[in-house]
């Protein structure tokens, strides 16, 4: 799907999403912990009031939270029965599949003091992030150096020497290159919260 063509197609993703969320006895609390939101922003894909749900990878970090597949999402706001095999869902085998997201107690928070991510995160908000799981392009992370610094930019790419970064004293334009060599520890940021 490359986009919503009505609130109808909306509303259809959202149920199907909140069927499987249900399906594996889940709040929404509880899914939305998986990810690092909370269960207002879960909540808000649920009632097809956030757009991303349309997209492939809002749909596969999204279901797999919830030990699940986008196809089975797809196929179930499409009104169909969910493909075989698919997990918690009732008369279909289930071959187990584990969430493995770092666990609420291993992570770490950090308050921003100034507005250089913003408008992604502006000062006083404070970020949560995982030590040990890296993060994906356009996500949020905390990286310590080998001077001892704390680095806080959005991740675009690592390449074999490199890691491409965004953020900084130049705002979320400017582009950063921090050789790998200088980075002792990356961590995904996996939840804003506004104070």
């Amino acid at each position: 799907m490359a986009r919503f063509e009505t609130d109808d197609e909306a509303r259809r993703l959202g149920d199907a999403l909140a069927a499987l969320r249900r399906a594996r006895g889940l709040s929404q609390a509880e899914a939305g912990a998986r990810l690092g939101m909370t269960s207002q922003g879960w909540g808000l894909y649920e009632a097809g009031k956030r757009p991303g749900l349309f997209r492939p990878d809002v749909q596969r970090r999204m279901t797999a939270a919830l030990a699940s597949t986008p196809e089975a999402l797809q196929a179930l706001a499409a009104g169909a029965d969910a493909p075989e095999g698919e997990a918690g869902l009732p008369g279909v085998r289930s071959d187990a599949a584990v969430w493995e997201g770092p666990p609420p107690a291993a992570r770490q928070r950090l308050q921003l003091s100034t507005d250089e991510l913003a408008p992604w995160a502006a000062s006083g908000v404070i970020l949560e992030y995982a030590p040990g799981q890296w993060p994906r392009r356009d996500q949020g992370c905390v990286i310590e150096t080998a001077d001892g610094r704390r680095l806080v930019r959005l991740f675009e790419r690592a390449e074999a020497d490199l890691l491409v970064l965004r953020g900084g004293p130049g705002g979320l334009q400017a582009e950063e290159r921090l050789p790998r060599a200088e980075a002792r520890r990356v961590a995904a940021v996996v939840a804003r919260i506004e104070t």
